[in-house]
């Protein structure tokens, strides 16, 4: 039904509403091999009309965040759990997220990141596949199976939650400390398991 090329879901018409919403597919964005992996929920208004995942507020606050950090947005790559945007910018439903799934699977295994950062909730018990509190479990990493192996999944706050509360940003500031060392801080100097293979 939905047809991907390489990183690239080109037509996918699976979600009749989200079809009907959207005015394109926005998908995933920055380098093909990044230690690491931003995942949020779904595009926005702002993301629907530019076509990158995270273009809006709270992608001004994981860039500047990332910058902190000595990372640039270039260094990471960041997608979504489903990559139409949801009318009014509901939660996705969980039959949408699943028939996005496979695609973000996809992605997962051919970026190979070191760590897959979770944004939010509904991302973080979309990989996760269980509730999550995540204020309480923000820069906690878990094993889960994600692109056919194992891999580190670090749940994060959602950039936005540190505009309504300014306690968020520390928890935010932490998580993506501790994601930034996990991905060896931009750039694996030579410590990638298996450089290209």
């Amino acid at each position: 039904m939905g047809d991907m090329d390489g990183l690239e879901v080109t037509e996918c018409a699976r979600c009749p509403e989200l079809v009907e919403s959207r005015s394109r597919i926005v998908n995933g964005t920055g380098p093909a091999d990044a230690d690491m992996l931003f995942v949020g929920e779904g595009p926005g208004e702002q993301e629907d009309a530019e076509g990158e995942p995270f273009v809006g507020r709270s992608g001004s606050i994981l860039d500047d965040k990332l910058r902190e950090k000595g990372l640039v947005r270039a260094d990471v790559r960041i997608t979504n759990c489903v990559r139409c945007r949801p009318p009014g910018n509901r939660d996705p439903t969980g039959e949408e997220l699943e028939h996005c799934r496979g695609y973000l699977e996809t992605e997962i295994e051919l970026v190979d990141p070191d760590v897959v950062v979770t944004l939010g909730k509904v991302p973080s018990e979309h990989l996760l596949g269980r509730d999550v509190a995540v204020t309480n479990e923000a820069g906690s990493v878990e094993r889960a199976t994600l692109g056919g192996s194992e891999r580190d999944v670090l749940v994060c706050v959602h950039p936005a939650a540190t505009l309504y509360d300014r306690s968020q940003e520390e928890t935010f500031d932490a998580a993506i400390e501790t994601a930034a060392t996990m991905a060896g801080e931009g750039g694996s100097g030579g410590q990638s398991q298996l450089g290209d293979f």
